[in-house]
């Protein structure tokens, strides 16, 4: 076998290959807004949401961040997104981790005033995209109800999409999601004792 003949035979495979991929591209057919969920108990996360804000303001739509467990972190992502002005609204409005509060009547209140802004969020037509940080968290604790939460989602406008970090996805969240990504954690820096980074972990 020659090379000239391992490439040929690989140039059919890929020829092949991108007829079966054109062919499914081409299959896809509706565009319409998305609900994806980050979960897992990996890293990243919430990282992998704010990626997608630069995508959406790369293409001018206005992108809302609601946090619902963090608060006011000083984060690297807020005060990058921060620089794009009006094209985005950022609400931490979390009390931090749960069991830094110790006090779950006030970690209710404030998830139910965050869900509020989210949803004034839900219902406006100009947001491309809300990211709803950490929500799985809220839900989990029962901060939130589920249903409440789907439903209120379920009636924003039909081109807004809508991405929900946070570990332990409800079944209803990731049975009602169009997509859902698990992060798994195979190695991480934290467990050799390198504490967490500005410009890494916030």
């Amino acid at each position: 076998m020659t090379e000239v003949d391992d490439n040929a035979r690989h140039q059919k495979k890929m020829a092949k290959r991108k007829e079966i991929q054109d062919r499914e591209v081409a299959s896809k057919t509706e565009a319409r807004g998305l609900l994806a969920v980050h979960t897992g108990a990996g890293k990243g996360k919430s990282t992998a949401a704010f990626g997608l804000a630069l995508r959406m303001l790369g293409r001018g739509r206005k992108v809302v961040v609601v946090q619902f467990i963090k608060g006011a972190w000083d984060t690297g992502e807020r005060h990058a997104l921060g620089r794009f002005g009006d094209q985005v609204a950022w609400h931490a409005l979390g009390e931090g981790f749960t069991w830094e509060t110790q006090d779950r009547e006030r970690d209710i209140a404030a998830c139910e005033r965050a869900w509020d802004v989210a949803n004034a969020a839900l219902n406006s037509e100009d947001v491309g995209l809300v990211i709803l940080d950490e929500l799985n968290i809220a839900l989990r604790y029962d901060y939130l109800a589920l249903d409440r939460v789907l439903a209120d989602i379920a009636q924003r406008p039909p081109n807004q999409h809508v991405w929900v970090t946070g570990r332990n996805a409800k079944p209803g969240m990731i049975e009602a999601a169009d997509m859902v990504t698990e992060m798994m954690p195979v190695k991480h820096h934290f467990k050799a004792g390198i504490r967490a980074q500005e410009g890494i972990e916030f």
